[in-house]
Parts: C-alpha cells; structure tokens; sequence
C-alpha cells in the first residue's frame, strides 16, 4: 500500500490512518461531561485536551507539577483545570486523586496518556524499573484510586503501542520487576506497553456487567518528546525522513478520543484499537491468567508503597 492509499484509507468505523482527533469527534457534543487526560502539557496528551474542551468538556488535565498542568490548561480553550500528578512518585499520585475526589469530580472517561520511552539506562522508582513503574504503576494507582468517581457509563483508554509485542516472552517478566537481572530499553519500554494493555483487559472483565468499558489503544509513530531518549542518530532519521512516515499529534491523538468519546466506539470495550479501528494484539494478550496475575502484583506493589 502507498502512503497516500495509507492515509486515506479507513476501517470499518469509518475512520483510519489519516483520521484526526478533530475528525473523529465532528459533530459530537461533550457538554456536561468531565475527561481527566494524564500528560495534559504537550504532544498527543495537550492535542487530546485541546480538542475535548473544544467539544465542549470539561477536561482534567494532570501533567508533572501543578505549574506544568496549569500552563497546559491556560491554553485550552472552554474548561480546563491542572493537577499535578507525578506517575512515577506515588505520593504525588495519590494526592491526585484525593484532588479530584475532594472536588466532587465525576469522570466520564480517562485517558491515560503520559509515559516514558526507552530509556538508555536502568532506573528505578521505589525498587522498580522506571518505565514499568511509571507507565504502568502509576495509572494503576490513579485509575484504581478514582473508580468510585466513575459515571455509569465510563471510559477507560490506556495508550499503550505496538511495541507491546516487544515485551519479554510470557508478556511479563515477574521475577525480573525491578531490571536488576538484566536491562534492554525496548523490551522494558514494551512491557510497560503490555502491562498497560492487560490492565486493560482486566479491567474490562472487572467492567463486566456495567455499561463501564476500557481500551487500550496504538496512537501511532507520532514525533513527539515522548521518544527523546533515542538518541541523536534517530533524532536526525526522524527530521529527515519523519514527515514521510510519522503521524502529525492531531492523528496521534485521534484513537485516543475515539475511544474515550465516540459512540462508535461504545460497543467495542476490551479491544485493542488502531487508526480509530478494532486490530489484532500479540496472543498472550488475551490471556486472562497473565492479566490476573499483573493486577494482583500491582496491588501488592501499591500497598507496599
């Protein structure tokens, strides 16, 4: 296939690879309802919020500090209010949601956008490797933490990516959480990725019986500062030759939205979504035994935190 018969082609949905956040919401109105998007300040998380106020809802954008979440959300047009929300810092997680619930905030979605890449050496928070704490733990703890804020029909959007299928052979490396056995970049950055997506699957289960859904979702290559670990020479593959290949931030975003508000999307929770389409993940995906597993060490983490 061309890059031009890429971009203009479209899935089932009626929406595809050149499909923007703008387009995936024309004509729908979101007034009345609250999205809490995490990584509010730049790249698919600021495009996310943009175009959410600009339909109309009242968006809860969280970034690192107050400052940085409050700047973003200056910029926003309609309603738009910051919380600082350090993922990696479960203090500053909790203190997030206790914001949200302190100030009656009911959610009618979550879009659990921020996350770290690739990082060229092993780091850790609280005794656990830095991209899987982050990306994972993190949003565990804030969407956890906010169930009870969830309206009756909720969404739940984990951008997670097609690196998942980069995660180590049984999707989780469980005796290996922290990375002190043993650290490769890509395959730590797609376990976060996998762990984001089973969390998903899990709580879609959890979901069972209610009109609540979750998703996680690929948004795409995208050009944004999400991938600034990479290293020089990518960076100038990246200038060179991105334009070609890379999606602009409003196509970034447009899964993500899809998601979290369409109603195209609303019969399709517990997928794994593509170019605003349902697409196929990597097999132990579905396993349910895994993703049972990854809760359970997630809330053993949490409440040893």
């Amino acid at each position: 296939m061309s890059l031009l018969a890429m971009f203009k082609s479209v899935g089932p949905t009626g929406f595809g690879y050149g499909s923007t956040a703008e387009t995936v919401t024309k004509g729908i109105s979101l007034k009345g309802q609250t999205i809490l998007v995490t990584g509010c300040n730049s790249g698919i998380g600021a495009e996310t919020c943009r175009v959410l106020a600009l339909r109309g809802a009242v968006v809860l954008g969280a970034a690192r500090t107050q400052k940085k979440a409050e700047a973003a959300c200056a910029r926003f047009p309609g309603s738009a209010i910051g919380y600082a929300c350090e993922l990696s810092d479960p203090t500053s997680v909790r203190d997030c949601v206790e914001a949200i619930k302190m100030d009656k905030r009911r959610l009618d979605a979550i879009i659990c956008n921020a996350g770290i890449m690739m990082l060229p050496k092993l780091e850790k928070s609280n005794g656990y490797e830095l991209q899987f704490f982050t990306n994972h733990i993190g949003h565990f703890m804030l969407v956890t933490g906010l169930l009870e804020q969830l309206t009756e029909r909720a969404r739940v959007v984990m951008i997670s990516s097609d690196l998942h299928a980069r995660a180590p052979v049984g999707a989780i490396d469980f005796d290996n959480l922290s990375g002190e056995k043993g650290y490769q970049p890509l395959t730590a950055y797609g376990q976060s990725k996998m762990a984001n997506m089973l969390f998903a699957k899990e709580l879609q289960r959890r979901f069972s019986g209610t009109a609540k859904v979750a998703y996680a979702v690929h948004p795409g290559v995208v050009d944004t500062n999400l991938a600034r670990n990479m290293g020089p020479i990518v960076s100038v593959l990246v200038k060179a030759i991105g334009p070609l290949f890379l999606k602009s931030v409003g196509e970034g975003a447009a899964t993500g939205v899809f998601a979290a508000v369409s109603p195209k999307a609303s019969r399709l929770g517990g997928t794994y979504l593509a170019d605003s389409n349902v697409t196929r993940p990597r097999l132990d995906v579905e396993n349910p035994e895994i993703a049972g597993r990854l809760w359970a060490e997630s809330e053993k983490i949490v409440r040893s935190l």
